[in-house]
């Protein structure tokens, strides 16, 4: 328990010479996608090996220096999840990729007794081995300052968090700034919400400061339900005590003495890793009453959400935290006035809070040094989807599509094209070839008609038909509608009917047009953001795409040739031998002919199984 701040001072000091005395540090990478592939397992065999070695080594960090001991660390995310399972070796600044445990042994032998570097673990391109992680293309072009401490420290040790400076932000705000000169801090920095609205977090505390209700509270938005985004849940994973600290000094800043963490159940680890970390805080006296020998006093609860997207809506949220059913509310009154318990609230999510301590120590100034004067700082991206490099990313904002895609992502998987790139989720909009060069924040994004959101990045090749893509995420938001208001509850389900028989072969002439008279309506009249942004996806691939709509209405044909019910399957003449192999192995019995003649397929039989494309041995049956 640290009773006040010289012995918060002194704690800090004692675990920084800990962790710097231990000369080798093994962290293997406890991400969920790492842990998926079989890293947790890596761990213990390593682990296991060490100790019949004879190895000193510690699986957690003690008081008292130990030159000689191995530090074993299971550490949140290193982003480069393509790779996984992952192992960072101090501190040589090594990465192993791909590790299987196999390779456990070799590593206790060459890598940890001798120090020497294994090449075939190391990331490759070409002919180019990058032993440093830091050599790796994937991680040059990144500044990761929120994701900084993920995949470098024990996600699970509040002593490591001290040890690298944790929480010397929350005790300058508590010791040497006031809540006018934090919220001051703050709003210079132009901090802006990373959860996709962008709006300015200093201006949201000062106007919770504001009210004159003596019970407020501070919330955290961790309900991440955008596909492909995985940014808040790595945060929440390998970094927790950055969470907490970012809260806490929200807290300090309006005059809370409670918090939230809203985080849907389907993140068991980030449930469990922010549990262990209030926990610790708690029984270090950096949670509770009296902080620190102060009279302030803040506690911070979990609240678990049951994955339904519209909880991310600040008001559904808050509904869903009180144990009503989540489904937003008419605004005005607005959060910060009558939030969680109808009480003044903060609410932001992981990523912005995360912001804070490192805008309460380095300040303002040095903040906007980094991205656009009006979207400064870094956005953690989740990159997936037909690119060479998948993962977890954060690059300043301002950066290019084209640097994210084709320097930090290693361009196109498998030779492709690329065709666009869906940003924001299903509220976002699809961005082109001609947007390659738009920087990536806020305010271009909106002139360009698409949204950051929370930072999903979807990139598609030439395969992909944008018709389907519009198709998939309208289901996804028709599904998710809390169905409260009209607008959004029947408007999503025609323009989801009218999508699926484009897709189906069965488009009508005015579909177009109305599908664009829906999305202004819906857009226009819908109670909450998930309804106003429904209709994003569509609108975006209709102004970009459009030709693929007409040649699906019109021609009955899928350009990127994805689409299921419209591919046509089809025997070339010059080709075919008469051989009668395709006939015999057709499941419908829709190819017939005459041995030593060409074949021909029944189109109203054929059910597109590609069944005679892979027998035939003359190559003859194509498919467009």
């Amino acid at each position: 328990m640290l009773h006040n701040r010289e012995e918060l001072q002194k704690a800090r000091q004692v675990y920084a010479e800990a962790l710097n005395a231990e000369e080798k540090k093994i962290l293997v990478c406890a991400g969920t996608g790492c842990v998926s592939s079989g890293s947790l397992e890596i761990f213990d065999k390593l682990t296991q090996l060490m100790q019949e070695k004879g190895i000193s080594c510690s699986v957690e960090l003690e008081q008292e220096p130990h030159h000689d001991v191995v530090g074993m660390k299971k550490s949140g995310c290193h982003g480069f999840c393509e790779m996984g399972p992952l192992i960072r070796i101090e501190p040589q600044g090594w990465l192993y990729v791909k590790v299987k445990p196999e390779d456990c042994e070799e590593i206790v032998e060459k890598t940890i007794s001798n120090g020497e570097h294994i090449e075939r673990l190391a990331y490759q391109k070409g002919k180019t081995i990058c032993q440093k992680q830091d050599d790796i293309p994937f991680y040059k072009k990144q500044t990761r300052l929120v994701l900084n401490h993920c995949g470098h420290i024990d996600a699970n040790s509040i002593k490591e968090y001290l040890a690298v400076g944790g929480y010397s932000a929350f005790e300058k705000a508590l010791f040497d700034m006031t809540a006018d000169e934090i919220i001051t801090e703050i709003s210079e920095s132009n901090l802006r919400g990373r959860g996709g609205g962008g709006f300015p977090a200093g201006r949201k505390w000062a106007q919770v400061k504001r009210q004159t209700e003596p019970q407020k509270y501070v919330v955290c938005n961790g309900d991440e339900g955008d596909p492909g985004a995985f940014m808040d849940r790595s945060i929440m994973e390998g970094d927790p005590h950055s969470l907490l600290e970012g809260m806490m000094i929200a807290a300090l800043s309006c005059g809370a003495n409670e918090g939230y963490i809203y985080v849907r159940a389907e993140y068991p680890m980030a449930v469990n890793r922010l549990r262990t970390a209030i926990a610790q805080a708690k029984e270090a006296g950096l949670l509770g009453n009296n902080i620190l020998g102060t009279e302030f006093s803040f506690d911070i609860h979990i609240s678990r959400g049951a994955g339904a997207f519209v909880c991310g809506e600040g008001s559904a949220l808050t509904a869903s935290i009180e144990g009503k059913r989540g489904m937003p509310r008419v605004k005005p009154p607005r959060t910060v006035e009558h939030g969680l318990f109808d009480k003044p609230t903060v609410l932001n999510n992981v990523e912005t809070y995360a912001n804070v301590p490192l805008i309460i120590n380095k300040g303002a100034a040095w903040y906007k040094t980094i991205g656009p004067e009006n979207s400064p700082g870094t956005k953690a991206f989740a990159l997936t989807g037909n690119i060479v490099n998948t993962g977890l990313i954060e690059v300043p904002m301002g950066t290019t599509l084209r640097e994210i895609i084709f320097e930090i992502g290693g361009g196109m998987r498998d030779g492709g094209e690329f065709k666009a790139v869906q940003i924001g989720g299903p509220s976002g909009g699809c961005l082109t070839k001609d947007d390659l060069d738009l920087p990536l924040d806020f305010d271009s994004l909106t002139k360009a008609g698409a949204m950051i959101g929370s930072g999903g990045l979807v990139v598609m090749d030439d395969k992909t038909c944008m018709v389907e893509v519009a198709r998939f995420f309208m289901n996804f938001t028709q599904n998710e509608s809390c169905g409260k208001c009209v607008p959004c509850r029947e408007g999503t389900k025609r323009m989801l009917a009218i999508l699926e028989r484009i897709v189906n072969g069965e488009g009508e002439d005015g579909d177009i047009e109305m599908l664009l008279e829906l999305a202004d309506t819906i857009s226009a009249t819908a109670l909450c953001g998930l309804g106003k942004t429904a209709a994003f996806p569509v609108v975006s691939t209709i102004k970009s795409f459009r030709d693929e709509y007409e040649a699906h209405i019109y021609q009955k044909r899928c350009p990127a040739g994805a689409c299921q019910k419209l591919k046509q399957i089809y025997i070339v003449p010059e080709l075919c031998k008469g051989c009668s192999k395709c006939s015999r192995i057709c499941p419908v019995t829709a190819i017939s002919g005459k041995v030593k003649e060409p074949f021909v397929i029944d189109q109203s039989k054929c059910i597109k199984c590609g069944a005679c494309i892979e027998s035939c041995p003359f190559h003859a049956i194509k498919e467009a």
